[in-house]
């Protein structure tokens, strides 16, 4: 949500982050709605403040005996005049929420501005992308082991959606333990367990709602299925006053994530890269102001961590104003080389929302000696997706003859294993 004072004290620079992002110039119908509700709201306490005079009058008169018929015919008129404009208050009050819920996050100056992804601008490189000669991609590579089964979770469940058996599954789960034991034990976050089911309120407060309302899965309870564990861990701090030593807040979470993949047909249809339902481990800071740019940072490298560990070759992107998240101000994408398609993708979103999110959460902080609150910055990333992530050790560690060698770092989650084949016989 953004700032109506900032709006009203600095629209041309409103409209110009606006039009980075690709809008037109909005401040002028903002504020004229502003304006109208502010002039209502300015009448309201007129008459309500006639409304007390009158009433103390009538009181007056009524204990000297004296006629107060027309002071209480004026406070009945006040009444339904102050009801009529509560409405008003109301309405536009709805109009100017409306208005702004739709608006996206204004990027942050140093971030470039663009189209689409082909505005990125790569910031670093780690490691070497292997030699493989004839790399296969990793639904070939699982197929052919057994143990990776699109058909059958086909006939139960339709298309993106994956059954992973015997030591593939392990594997996926070894690696999500990993994640959440190094951003734990290493990083900081304190691990959460949070619900992966929540009301309207929350993915409004962290931005997918109400404009994202066909990327999501929802229930006949009017709950919905989580697009991220951002969600939920973001609005740990909803309507709350954070104590300001307990920032930065840093937590994280392994859980599943559906997403409804709206306008993504005929794209990643094969595989597991693009899918209804995966899991992810997510990193979610709550800072203030001043610490947030620093917090983006610190949390990209603790992604880029992971995959130094797993030894995945990967890039830094920073994204362009064309292809960065709506509640985000500045994103790092990490990007991990995949040799059977013989590129960079995604494995990680690294994002700082400023204040944001927290606008629309209402999360603020009172800082030592200051009288007002604050807003909280919130920052969220992927830490990592971990089906792509498996993705990306299939790949990268295939071996000719079709087993896959487990990353050492793995290797005691996967009870010592250190290859994975298909079974004889």
């Amino acid at each position: 949500m953004h700032d109506l004072a900032f709006i009203r004290r600095e629209p041309a620079q409103f409209d110009n982050g606006l039009a980075r992002r690709g809008l037109p110039p909005l401040s002028e119908s903002i504020l004229a709605v502003d304006e109208k509700r502010r002039s209502v709201q300015t009448r309201l306490q007129e008459i309500q403040q006639r409304r007390n005079d009158a009433s103390r009058e009538i009181g007056q008169l009524k204990r000297t005996g004296g006629d107060a018929q027309a002071l209480m015919d004026e406070v009945a008129a006040l009444k339904d005049e102050m009801q009529q404009l509560e409405e008003q208050s109301r309405e536009l009050t709805q109009e100017q929420d409306d208005a702004l819920a739709v608006l996206p996050n204004l990027p942050s100056a140093e971030v470039p501005d663009g189209a689409d992804e082909n505005d990125n601008v790569e910031i670093s490189r780690w490691g070497t992308p292997p030699t493989i000669e004839n790399a296969k991609e990793h639904f070939e590579l699982g197929e052919a082991l057994g143990m990776m089964d699109f058909a059958t979770a086909a006939k139960m469940s339709g298309s993106r959606f994956v059954i992973l058996r015997s030591k593939l599954a392990r594997l996926e789960r070894a690696l999500a333990q990993f994640m959440i034991d190094t951003q734990t034990e290493e990083h900081g976050y304190t691990e959460v367990s949070p619900p992966v089911l929540v009301r309207d309120t929350a993915l409004y407060g962290t931005g997918q709602l109400p404009k994202f309302a066909e990327d999501l899965f929802r229930t006949t309870s009017d709950h919905y299925l989580v697009p991220t564990a951002e969600v939920v861990l973001t609005n740990l701090v909803a309507d709350s006053i954070v104590d300001p030593a307990e920032l930065p807040m840093r937590v994280t979470a392994w859980t599943p994530c559906f997403r409804s993949e709206a306008g993504s047909a005929g794209r990643d249809t094969t595989g597991m890269i693009r899918q209804h339902q995966f899991y992810k481990v997510e990193m979610v800071s709550i800072t203030t102001p001043e610490t947030s740019d620093a917090e983006l940072e610190r949390m990209t490298g603790c992604a880029e961590a992971i995959l130094q560990k797993l030894n995945l070759p990967y890039r830094r992107l920073l994204l362009c104003t064309g292809d960065m998240g709506f509640g985000a101000r500045k994103t790092y994408d990490l990007e991990v080389w995949l040799p059977g398609q013989g590129r960079y993708r995604e494995i990680s979103s690294c994002s700082n929302c400023g204040d944001f999110q927290a606008r629309r959460m209402k999360a603020r902080f009172k800082a030592a000696g200051d009288k007002s609150t604050q807003f909280v910055h919130t920052l969220n990333g992927s830490g990592l997706a971990v089906g792509r992530t498996l993705v990306a050790v299939l790949e990268n560690y295939q071996q000719p003859d079709g087993s896959i060698v487990i990353p050492e770092v793995l290797r005691p989650y996967m009870g010592g294993l250190e290859r994975i084949a298909r079974a004889e016989g």
